[in-house]
C-alpha cells in the first residue's frame, strides 16, 4: 500500500476509486464503505485510494477554539459574579481510537492500495467546498469512482453535499456513490460509538462495534525502570496523542513476544503518581515472562478493565495498588471472576 503525506506527486495521480473520511478505528462500518470501494474498483480496473486528515477535522477545531476561547474564559473568570454562567469551555477533541500504524495496517488489511494523508490545517479548513471538488478530488487524486457515507460534509463550514457532488460528477464524468449507515440491531456503527464503549470499559460491545479486538501497537521503548525497583518490570509504548480512547488500568496480552501471546497487567495513562508532564504512556507488566524485548514491534490487546488511574501519595502505597492490580488481573484470567479494583 503507497501512504502519501500529502496529495500525490503530479506525475503519480493516477485514475481511482475514492473514499474521503478520518476512518479512525477502521471499525465495521468502514469496512463495509471499503468492501464496496474494493469490489466497485475492480469493476472498474481502478486502484482503491482513501484521502483522511491528520490531526482530525474535530482536533483541529476545538484546538482552534481552546486558543480564541481561553482568553475570554479568563477574562469572565476575573469579571463576573459567581451566578454568572459566562463563557463556556469548547468542546473538547474527540478521543483518538487508534495510532496511525494501526490505522494504517487495517487499511492495507481492507485491500486499500492508496492513502494519502492530508493536513488539516487553516487552507484545507477554509478550502470552499467547489473548490474542494475541483482542486482535491479532480485534480488532486484523478477520482473516476467517489464512495462517500450517507452523513458525508466537506469544505468551509461543511457546505458541500451530496447533491453538490451529483452536479460534480456530471460535470467531470466521475461515477458517485454513497453507501447507507451500517447499523447493528438497530444501532449505528460510528467511531461515537466504539469510543463510548471502550470508555466504559465494554470490551465485548468495542469489539462487537470494530469486528475485532481492541490493541493498541508500537515500539516498546526505554522508561524511567521505576517499575523493575518494586518488582515489576514493565514493557513502554508511547501513545502519540493527547486524548487516548482508554485510560486506566487493564488486564491485557501482548502479541509480537513469540508464538503465542504474553498475558499482563496494564496501566495506560499520564502516570499522576510519578509523573507531571502530562504524556500518556502505555506500561504493560508481563506475568511470568523475561527477555529483552526493546525495540520490538508489539500489539497490546485490551481484554478487561480493573480500575481508572489514580494519584498514590508514596511510591510504598503504588506498589500495594500494583500488587492488588496483578493479583486481580490473573484472577480475571484464570476464570473471568475479577471485578474492577479501585
Amino acid at each position: 500500500m503507497e501512504v502519501f503525506r500529502r496529495l500525490p506527486p503530479a506525475d503519480r495521480r493516477d485514475p481511482c476509486a475514492l473514499t474521503i473520511g478520518n476512518f479512525d478505528g477502521v471499525h465495521s462500518g468502514h469496512r463495509a464503505v471499503l468492501a464496496q470501494l474494493r469490489r466497485r474498483a475492480d469493476e472498474l480496473g481502478l486502484p482503491t485510494c482513501v484521502l483522511t486528515f491528520e490531526p482530525h477535522p474535530r482536533e483541529y477545531f476545538a484546538t482552534l477554539a481552546a486558543s480564541a476561547s481561553a482568553p475570554a474564559l479568563a477574562s469572565a473568570t476575573a469579571a463576573a459574579p459567581a451566578a454568572d454562567t459566562g463563557p463556556r469551555p469548547p468542546t473538547p477533541a474527540p478521543a483518538r481510537i487508534c495510532t496511525e500504524r494501526d490505522k494504517l495496517d487495517a487499511l492495507a488489511e481492507c485491500g486499500v492500495d492508496r492513502v494519502c494523508i492530508a493536513h488539516f490545517n487553516a487552507s484545507v479548513a477554509t478550502l470552499a467546498a467547489e473548490r474542494f471538488i475541483d482542486e482535491i478530488i479532480v485534480e488532486g487524486l484523478h477520482a473516476r469512482y467517489l464512495l462517500i457515507g450517507d452523513d458525508f460534509r466537506f469544505g468551509a463550514k461543511r457546505r458541500g453535499d451530496f447533491a453538490m457532488l451529483e452536479q460534480a460528477a456530471a460535470r467531470h464524468g466521475f461515477e458517485l456513490a454513497r453507501i447507507a449507515t451500517v447499523t447493528r440491531d438497530g444501532q449505528r456503527i460510528s467511531s461515537s460509538a466504539v469510543r463510548a464503549a471502550l470508555a466504559a470499559g465494554d470490551f465485548a460491545r468495542a469489539r462487537e462495534l470494530l469486528g475485532r479486538p481492541y490493541f493498541i501497537s508500537g515500539h516498546v521503548v526505554h522508561g524511567r525502570k521505576l517499575g523493575r525497583t518494586i518488582g515489576y518490570p514493565t514493557l513502554n509504548v508511547p501513545i502519540p496523542f493527547d486524548r487516548p480512547a482508554v485510560e486506566g488500568v487493564f488486564v491485557v496480552r501482548v502479541h509480537g513476544l513469540g508464538e503465542l501471546p504474553v498475558a499482563g497487567v496494564a496501566s495506560l495513562g499520564t502516570r499522576p503518581a510519578v509523573e507531571s508532564d502530562g504524556r500518556h504512556l502505555l506500561e504493560v507488566h508481563l506475568f511470568d515472562f523475561d527477555a529483552d524485548i526493546y525495540g520490538k514491534l508489539v500489539r497490546v490487546e485490551f481484554l478487561h478493565k480493573l480500575r481508572d488511574e489514580a494519584h498514590f501519595d508514596s511510591i510504598e502505597a503504588l506498589t500495594a495498588q500494583i500488587d492488588r492490580d496483578a493479583q486481580a488481573a490473573r484472577a480475571w484470567l484464570r476464570d473471568g471472576s475479577a471485578v474492577r479494583n479501585d
